[in-house]
């Protein structure tokens, strides 16, 4: 006998039209990771890290708590959500497993390009070198998730927010503002006392989930409102006119060193006259309230702009779109390609011919992958997209 529901109130109305801005975003964000994970490149210069407090990073976590509200939502409305717990668990084995299978195949580029190419560069970068200090150490870290090579961070921090998601999910469709508090209460106490995951040998993990956990929970949120018809946030001209000057004040402070000189030394003034530090620094790790402000700032901008979306429903973007629906495959395959070309640059240097040509051929390969799972997948219907709705300009009654 199936499950009573619950009375949780819903839209009325639940639109059907897929969102493009999803896919494009999540397709962008994908595509300047896998530039900045080739350090020495001119074109890292122009990904988005340059022009704000925050990175891609943050981007693609709210967008992951956004998918997730869309996609495993409706799976907790009954009294008990089994099935929504098994696929959500199910997703986050997974994501274990694709981090494991990065973690080993940059090994594999590691050992291969130092005993094929006389290229070992790659052998004591990103703490590949632990393997060989400490081989015991490293074969209980890594699986373990204690120790995580240099830029393969994202998917365990990824994989401990979908364990901790079906609790999530179930407070924020109970009581929101009761799982937005409580979040933030946990960003807070981890962002002060700098609360994190150990890490081997020593230190903690480069996204601490204590404190990451809150953009996630605001995307979940998010996604929840979008699930039913309507936007967590209404546009609003102030808001608007609000988001886009910390934009400009945080492009302005990162391009202009005299402006950025004076706003760093009136933060340092302003933490020493005992206001806490993470409002004052820009800690990744422990996402501090500079970063956590622009990244809210942008996609506030970018889901209250109408140009946006008809930018992201166009022809010219269909690329982006097509790698944001098959996110985890461009991330894996994106993420050795780019220890690949890491190892290389090794020897290589920085060469603006040799990377715009290997960084061209990285992303071709990226489309090549999202195209074939998208387009000739082995059964067809079950890895049809699932359609994201588009908010509707008013709030659901």
């Amino acid at each position: 006998m199936p499950d009573a529901p619950v009375s949780i109130p819903v839209a009325t109305r639940m639109p059907s039209a897929r969102d493009p801005r999803l896919d494009v975003l999540r397709g962008l964000a994908l595509v300047m990771i896998f530039i900045n994970h080739v350090p020495g490149n001119f074109w890292e210069d122009f990904t988005s890290r340059n022009f704000g407090f925050s990175d891609a990073a943050e981007g693609f976590v709210l967008m992951a708590g956004i998918s997730a509200g869309l996609a495993y939502s409706s799976d907790f409305r009954v009294r008990w959500p089994w099935r929504g717990l098994a696929r959500v668990w199910r997703r986050a084995w997974t994501l274990y497993l694709v981090h494991l299978l990065i973690t080993f195949a940059a090994l594999g580029i590691a050992a291969g390009l130092a005993l094929f190419a006389e290229a070992p560069g790659l052998t004591w970068k990103h703490g590949i070198g632990l393997l060989f200090r400490d081989p015991l150490g490293f074969l209980v870290g890594v699986p373990t998730l204690l120790f995580q090579i240099g830029y393969a961070n994202v998917l365990p921090l990824y994989f401990v927010l979908l364990m901790a998601a079906p609790l999530a999910i179930w407070g924020a469709l109970r009581r929101p503002l009761w799982a937005l508090g409580l979040s933030v209460a946990l960003w807070a106490v981890a962002a002060h006392w700098r609360i994190n995951m150990p890490a081997w040998p020593a230190g903690g993990w480069q996204f601490s989930p204590f404190a990451w956990q809150l953009l996630f929970v605001l995307g979940l949120v998010a996604g929840i409102a979008a699930k039913q018809g309507r936007r967590l946030v209404p546009a609003k001209p102030w808001l608007m006119a609000l988001a886009v000057g910390f934009l400009v004040l945080s492009l302005v402070w990162m391009n202009v060193p005299p402006v950025g000189k004076a706003g760093n030394h009136g933060l340092w003034l302003a933490h020493q006259h005992g206001v806490p530090g993470f409002f004052t620094a820009f800690s990744k790790p422990y996402l501090n309230v500079p970063r956590l402000l622009h990244v809210l700032a942008l996609f506030y901008v970018l889901a209250s702009w109408p140009a946006v979306r008809r930018a992201c429903g166009s022809r010219i973007a269909a690329p982006l779109a097509l790698l944001g629906r098959q996110a985890l495959p461009v991330f894996a395959l994106g993420s050795v390609l780019a220890y690949l070309l890491q190892g290389i640059k090794t020897e290589t240097g920085e060469n603006f011919a040799l990377d715009t040509a290997m960084l061209a051929g990285g992303l071709a390969l990226q489309l090549a992958l999202a195209a074939a799972r998208q387009y000739w997948p082995a059964d067809r219907d079950a890895r049809k997209p699932v359609a994201v709705p588009a908010p509707e300009t008013k709030r659901a009654a």
